[in-house]
């Protein structure tokens, strides 16, 4: 190892102070998670989740060191190899892996087990960093548009195989580094508008209101506009796609897997079956509001106590700490990410070289993500979709995961000084 590949002073310790003590917090929560006062049992005890967690944040520090003393250098060199070798893993999850809830989603031996779709992620911000950061790659171009989400969703389409339609959404995150690195605004119109326009049809029981006001809107755009057979054509063909894309959705969606049905269903009616499906969504948000402002302390939530919230470890981990911690300690959470968050910002913009800033967008693109959608999910703004909270919510995988694309960019900025200037 090279004496100037060691830059512990340009180390942003903010960064790692932030994920440090949300990995901390996270810890007591998921003990607090399985806690049984009963049985009273250590926060080390390797028998129960805390204790294994213990073990998996050891390991997780283990690979920050390694990741740290690595030369800066590799990642880049080792993009594309590690992104192929990811899809051959999400190919072979189908075929080798263990089925979990109708999802194969996990291959190993024994009881090691990882998550293929959890590390693609990191793979793919590696590759779509390696892929644009020549300086002829120019995202206001098709061809290099086209190589980009190819990239980008050949991962995804595999997921979605398996199936893990939540993971496979993260990906979509990376399309803020899109928009950073200069893909034109109309995609991102387009693609608001076809949002919007999903969900009003799913929320309205007559989709033929919908459809009126899309004709509606057309023809007041083909007044304002020029009125050539051109343009009024153009506008006919878009309003007549949206109409076939609203009556289309109902088919769409019930070719899902019932339990995806279920969730999209309980997001626009939250009273719907509030015993079944609803059972989650409701208990959450009983949990995180009880709460109140200062909660009911630590290990006293009687919710999770009582197992009210399934899952409560892993994908609504928040709720635990909003009963217990209450708005306060939900504000100090919430406050952390969006430091990290911040932080990443301030030194994705900072680095000398294209690749480096396209990767550090795509870390700032995926844990924001998972960040906003995880709460989102929790009080019910959003369907539940099964995707953790980053250094927060058990789970080996999730935890090495977002550690591997934190501090390879940390890695990256404090070897800064030392890179060519590759501007992009």
């Amino acid at each position: 190892m090279r004496e100037k590949d060691i830059n512990i002073n340009r180390v942003d310790w903010i960064t790692v102070m932030i994920y440090f003590v949300l990995v901390m917090i996270g810890w007591f929560n998921i003990y607090a998670a399985v806690y049984d006062g009963q049985v009273n049992k250590s926060i080390f005890d390797t028998s129960i989740n805390s204790g294994i967690q213990l073990v998996w944040i050891g390991t997780a520090i283990a690979i920050i060191i390694v990741i740290m003393a690595a030369d800066y250098r590799l990642f880049e060199n080792l993009a594309i190899p590690i992104y192929l070798v990811m899809l051959v893993l999400l190919l072979l999850t189908p075929f080798l892996g263990k089925e979990v809830n109708g999802q194969i989603l996990t291959i190993g031996f024994g009881s090691f087990r990882i998550q293929p779709g959890e590390f693609a992620k990191f793979a793919t911000a590696l590759a779509l960093a390696k892929f644009m950061e020549r300086p002829t790659f120019d995202l206001s171009k098709t061809k290099y548009q086209l190589q980009a989400f190819g990239v980008l969703l050949l991962p995804i389409v595999l997921i979605i195989l398996q199936p893990d339609t939540g993971t496979a959404m993260v990906y979509f995150s990376m399309l803020i580094m899109f928009y950073r690195e200069g893909l034109p605004q109309k995609f991102y119109v387009l693609g608001i508008g076809i949002i919007a326009i999903a969900l009003l049809a799913l929320g309205i029981e007559n989709n033929l209101y919908l459809a009126g006001a899309i004709v509606v809107i057309v023809a007041i755009l083909i007044m304002m506009g020029k009125k050539t057979p051109q343009q009024i054509i153009a506008f006919s063909v878009i309003g007549i796609a949206l109409i076939a894309f609203t009556y289309s959705l109902d088919f769409v969606v019930s070719k899902l897997p019932e339990h995806q049905q279920n969730r999209i269903m309980v997001l626009f009616n939250p009273d719907l079956d509030p015993l079944g499906v609803g059972w989650n969504v409701t208990q959450s948000k009983i949990a995180i509001g009880s709460g109140g402002l200062a909660g009911k302390g630590y290990l006293q939530g009687t919710q999770t106590k009582f197992d009210f919230v399934p899952e409560q470890h892993t994908d609504f981990i928040f709720c635990t700490l909003g009963e217990e911690f209450g708005w306060l300690g939900s504000f100090v959470v919430i406050s952390l990410f969006v430091a990290m968050i911040t932080r990443l910002v301030l030194m994705a913009e900072r680095q000398k070289n294209r690749f480096n800033r396209i990767y550090g967008y795509c870390v700032i693109s995926i844990l924001m993500f998972h960040f906003m959608i995880n709460i989102a999910m929790t009080i019910g703004l959003f369907p539940v979709v099964g995707i953790p909270l980053p250094f927060f919510s058990y789970g080996g995988s999730s935890l090495w995961s977002f550690t591997i694309l934190l501090f390879v960019f940390i890695k990256m900025d404090s070897a800064r000084a030392l890179q060519l200037g590759r501007m992009g």
